[in-house]
């Protein structure tokens, strides 16, 4: 697993071993046990030069890259953000493929970024790629997996909404404002009407090994909640699951969001309305279908 000291590697890890699963976590520095091994993404062997440490595996999850909405999207911050994603999948996709036997299974992480901003439509799989920055990107991300695909194993691309939890994300950053007094102090973003489609860490985590498992998945597929909400709608259930009373009027203008955060803006003010269809075909069960649920359960 590559990414897996983030946010939803962390968790996912921890999950595998808790049910005995064998985890080795490319990491890219010096190794530091035997569950480690070093890989560097932007080599065109991935830095594997010895494939020992992953013979006999039969799956591999890739979710190393640069934070989208880490910093302002400056030109050289767009490249490292594209150069981490692509160059890292392809360079990993081809170390895959030189294995004898390779693993069953690669999940390569993806994005609803796919779709652009659609607004209220509904997108499922079977949507056509949006237009931007983040769109183009992921289409390039996901055309990175072509090496495995070609040797013969199943390539997953589980496209990711925003992951919901109180360590870290867009949730993380938001809660400390919500529970800093007596109201709610986490504003509405521009007109509050943009829709946000989610999914628990928690649901997160069981999507994927539920990818992993399933022998007749491959491709794409949209891992968010089915109950997509505004802005606004998010904000209110923020202020009850922190026991807050909201301020309906408190917001930050779109004007003032594009000034400072630039392209990436896009990341707060897009508007994706994102259809599960094939986990929901596939009998996939969230445990948390709407905000009030995988709020509450993340301040309880």
């Amino acid at each position: 697993m590559t990414g897996s000291s983030g946010l939803i590697g962390t968790a996912l890890v921890a999950s595998l071993r808790a049910d005995g699963h064998e985890v080795v976590r490319l990491v890219r520095r010096a190794p530091r046990s035997a569950s480690e091994a070093r890989w560097d993404p932007r080599a065109a062997d991935a830095g594997l030069h010895d494939l020992s440490p992953l013979h006999g595996i039969t799956t591999c999850v890739h979710l190393a890259g640069a934070g989208v909405a880490s910093r302002r999207w400056t030109a050289r911050y767009k490249a490292e953000i594209k150069s981490s994603r692509v160059l890292g999948t392809r360079a990993l996709a081809s170390a895959l493929a030189r294995l004898s036997p390779p693993p069953a299974v690669f999940v390569a992480a993806s994005a609803i970024g796919y779709y652009g901003s659609p607004g209220d439509v509904p997108a499922d799989e079977t949507a056509p790629a949006g237009k931007g920055f983040l769109a183009g990107l992921v289409r390039e991300w996901e055309a990175a997996a072509v090496p495995a695909r070609e040797a013969g194993i199943r390539v997953v691309h589980p496209r990711s909404g925003l992951v919901l939890t109180r360590d870290g994300g867009l949730l993380g950053r938001l809660a400390p404002f919500a529970r800093l007094g007596p109201v709610n102090l986490c504003p509405r973003f521009g007109s509050g009407r943009q829709v946000m489609s989610w999914a628990s860490l928690a649901d997160e985590v069981a999507a994927i090994r539920f990818l992993i498992e399933r022998e007749d998945i491959d491709g794409p597929v949209n891992v968010t909640a089915p109950s997509p909400v505004s802005n606004a709608e998010f904000t209110a259930a923020l202020a009850a699951a922190v026991g807050r009373r909201d301020l309906p009027w408190l917001r930050v203008p779109a004007p003032l969001l594009r000034i400072a955060l630039g392209e990436a803006s896009i990341e707060i003010l897009g508007s994706a309305r994102i259809v599960s269809a094939r986990l929901a075909q596939a009998g996939f069960q969230f445990r948390h279908s709407t905000i009030q649920d995988a709020l509450a359960a993340e301040f309880s």
